[in-house]
């Protein structure tokens, strides 16, 4: 990317409204749709574009503005080559102005691309996360060199863009899934603590019958602790001791809480 590229206000705009999506808490999905609608938008020449997320050892198309974009993906995809596929592996963007030409870089690519498309200029740039490359944004427009080098530079400052967005996003889903397992955490320690109480046994054993409860219905751990600790706020009101009459007539709970009661 060249050093001289104008602050254009445009951009500058985009980039504040694309911000304000990532911190107010936007889904993941809204986010990315926000980029390619701005690719669109900022980038001269750019008629439609997509980006391509890596998810389980592949790649995804996580959002598109139309259907063209995401068709163009799944040819990549299919043939292995392609802007998108280089950029990926390689340091730098990949741009084709005229995909009608005939030293295309990309020949299968091409060929499906222009007999089944109108897209006829492409660029794809890869996504960085941690130094990882994570994915790919795509423009593509539908005239033969409507993608200019000047498109180039800017569609590379939007890519940086998408580069935050989707670090900011994994950060967000890393830190929920942190949460969760937390909560688990606690739930887990909380019955723990109400069956040794309950049943005079020692931590051990009652980790070791939650687990095997677990087991044997084929639930969660952080489940069945969840369903304990219903079950013995319901058998004991405010005050009562799980220790004094837990195990005695009529003090057994219903549903799962019955497995380790």
């Amino acid at each position: 990317m060249t050093s001289d590229v104008p602050v254009d206000p445009t951009i500058n705009d985009a980039f504040r409204r694309m911000s304000a999506l990532i911190y107010a808490g936007a889904d993941s999905g809204s986010i990315h749709q926000a980029l390619v609608d701005s690719a669109v938008q900022l980038i001269e020449g750019c008629d439609r574009a997509s980006l391509l997320v890596s998810t389980r050892d592949r790649f995804v198309t996580a959002a598109s503005t139309d259907d063209v974009a995401r068709r163009i993906d799944a040819i990549e995809i299919e043939v292995g080559e392609g802007p998108c596929v280089d950029a990926i592996v390689s340091e730098a963007f990949q741009h084709d102005a005229d995909l009608t030409s005939a030293t295309t870089p990309w020949p299968r690519f091409t060929e499906r691309i222009v007999a089944e498309t109108p897209v006829r200029s492409a660029i794809g740039y890869r996504l960085l996360l941690d130094g990882d490359k994570v994915g790919a944004l795509n423009v593509y427009s539908d005239t033969p060199g409507g993608l200019t080098s000047r498109s180039a530079d800017v569609g590379a400052v939007v890519a940086s863009f998408a580069s935050v967005a989707i670090m900011a996003i994994r950060a967000r889903e890393e830190a929920a899934t942190l949460r969760q397992g937390l909560q688990s955490n606690r739930e887990i320690g909380k019955a723990v603590g109400l069956l040794m109480a309950a049943h005079h046994i020692s931590g051990d054993e009652a980790f070791e019958l939650l687990r095997s409860t677990s087991q044997e219905l084929n639930m969660k751990l952080a489940k069945v602790a969840s369903q304990v600790i219903e079950g013995q706020e319901s058998q004991f009101g405010p005050g009562d001791d799980p220790a004094g009459d837990a195990t005695s007539p009529g003090r057994a709970s219903n549903g799962t809480a019955d497995a380790v009661s």
